[in-house]
């Protein structure tokens, strides 16, 4: 079990997802990683907002769909010291800031922004909550992963908004095989610790696919989970298959194509 109670700033420490049809979520998010969503006593005043729950710990954010026309997706939030300070730094490096910093009823302050690749991404400024309080297992987040076409200018942009370095690691593959030569990894300022990855999705992923930041979920198995998956009308996008990290796949919500995310059976130590 891996219990958190604070994050280090530049750190991705939440995720949620706005749905069109939250019990169905809900549901379908209980079956395969078994999670509890229930209602908060604030979720009337927060717009229906909820944290999933794995045996009492708050693992995501669930929601209703907001306003008209939005998609309904994972978003990953980064922790920050100070919200509207790393918003100023979105705005400098060329990121599009679509909801501005704002107070989430004294748990902290959230921002919403897309790179300059259009790859939207949240940040977290803590107050009475720092984010999930579990991670790394079975049923809980467990990586989070930029796919875009434009990994240099990622690169600098994240740099620049959060301090990043990046990691470059050579992917093994046959010759002749489709997708990246290397994989990223993004490194926290002060400590290298890695905290995020990015993969070149062009040529890989079709051109109506738009950039974007994957979630990963641990799982026990990850066959299983893809059959679970499946079985209540979700959608196989690529997988399984074994890397050096796990084995992942990536699948969507029933009836929902862009609400995509990967889940990984992480190796046992």
């Amino acid at each position: 079990m891996s219990k958190v109670t604070s994050y280090e700033p530049g750190t991705p420490c939440w995720v949620d997802i706005a749905s069109a049809d939250l019990e169905a979520s809900a549901k379908f998010y209980g079956d395969l990683l078994g999670w509890e969503v229930p209602e908060l006593p604030n979720s009337a005043e927060m717009g229906g907002y909820r944290r999933a729950q794995l045996d009492g710990d708050d693992v995501a954010g669930a929601m209703p769909l907001m306003q008209e026309g939005q998609p309904q997706v994972w978003s990953t939030y980064v922790s920050v010291e100070d919200a509207d300070a790393t918003i100023a730094k979105v705005k400098e490096a060329g990121g599009t800031v679509m909801f501005e910093p704002m107070d989430v009823m004294g748990l902290g302050k959230m921002a919403v922004f897309s790179d300059p690749g259009g790859a939207v991404i949240g940040l977290w400024e803590p107050g009475t909550f720092a984010g999930a309080s579990r991670v790394n297992e079975p049923g809980a987040i467990c990586w989070n992963e930029l796919g875009t076409r434009d990994p240099e200018g990622a690169k600098a942009f994240y740099s620049s908004v959060f301090g990043w370095t990046a990691k470059e690691n050579k992917i093994q593959r046959n010759e002749g095989d489709p997708g990246p030569e290397t994989y990223v990894e993004f490194q926290r300022a002060g400590d290298g610790r890695s905290i995020a990855g990015m993969m070149d999705i062009g040529g890989a992923l079709p051109d109506e696919v738009p950039a974007h930041w994957l979630v990963y979920f641990g799982v026990e198995d990850t066959d299983a989970a893809v059959e679970t998956a499946k079985a209540a009308g979700g959608d196989l996008k690529f997988g399984p298959v074994t890397i050096d990290a796990g084995r992942f796949a990536v699948v969507s919500e029933p009836n929902a194509p862009m609400a995509v995310f990967a889940m990984i059976a992480l190796p046992q130590n």
